[in-house]
């Protein structure tokens, strides 16, 4: 099995799991922007945007969830590297009738990339979403929780095609 790169880096040549060793990297400044969204019932976005939810704002506690989720995946993530990250934010787009997208960049300056911790921080959020509306809407999916953009490392840039990040 192959990646874009050409083969899967956290196997050794025996097929074992193993940390990625980053010590010979460049420190370079990285970014990565991923997205999530949480698709509800009308009325429920209702809430979302009226702050009537059971549990108060919800937007607010999925934005420290995540922010907070970012900051933890190396411990997540058995193979991630625990990085020191220098900024994270986490913001919503409300798109009636029934959508919440989520949007997540991280940012440090380091030996490795921050795409996981950007992914964990965009379905974390989502989740959080979830678990402060569930009481009213459990029929609530979680969609396409991808990568949007990478930048910094050996490997360059990376953008999503037909996608751009909104900006800070």
């Amino acid at each position: 099995m192959e990646t874009a790169g050409g083969e899967l880096t956290h196997f050794d040549r025996r097929g074992k799991a193993r940390m990625v060793d980053v010590s010979a990297k460049d420190v370079t400044l990285r970014e990565a922007v991923a997205r999530a969204e949480v698709i509800m019932k009308p009325e429920t976005l209702e809430l979302v945007k009226t702050g009537g939810a059971a549990k108060g704002d919800v937007l607010g506690v999925a934005r420290v969830a995540g922010i907070m989720a970012a900051k933890e995946t190396g411990r997540l993530i058995p193979m991630a590297h625990p990085i020191n990250l220098t900024a994270v934010n986490v913001d919503f787009r409300l798109h009636s009738p029934d959508k919440v997208l989520i949007e997540a960049r991280v940012r440090t300056t380091g030996k490795t990339g921050v795409e996981m911790e950007a992914l964990t921080a965009a379905g974390v959020a989502a989740l959080t979403i979830y678990d402060m509306c569930k009481a009213v809407d459990r029929g609530m999916v979680i969609n396409n929780v991808r990568l949007v953009e990478k930048t910094g490392g050996k490997s360059g840039t990376y953008r999503r095609k037909g996608e751009e990040p909104w900006g800070e």
